[in-house]
């Protein structure tokens, strides 16, 4: 198994434990009703929700964060 899909398979709190400050991930959430997706820190901390997927890339993108896929 490859270093890219041992992080594939990471748990959030393993991810939080490795202490990455430059590393989020996505999480599709519901507010008030409506689909939106959070974004969150390596630690769990939410950093913020915004209403699509592509707003969430940006947000990452502005902030120089990488995501990582978390199952």
């Amino acid at each position: 198994m490859t270093i890219s899909e041992r992080l594939r398979q990471i748990s959030p709190s393993d991810l939080a434990s490795l202490g990455l400050q430059g590393v989020a991930y996505i999480k599709p959430v519901v507010v008030d009703g409506a689909a939106a997706y959070s974004i969150f820190a390596a630690n769990g901390t939410e950093l913020g929700t915004v209403p699509t997927p592509e707003h969430a890339l940006a947000a990452l993108h502005e902030r120089e964060l990488d995501l990582v896929s978390v199952h």
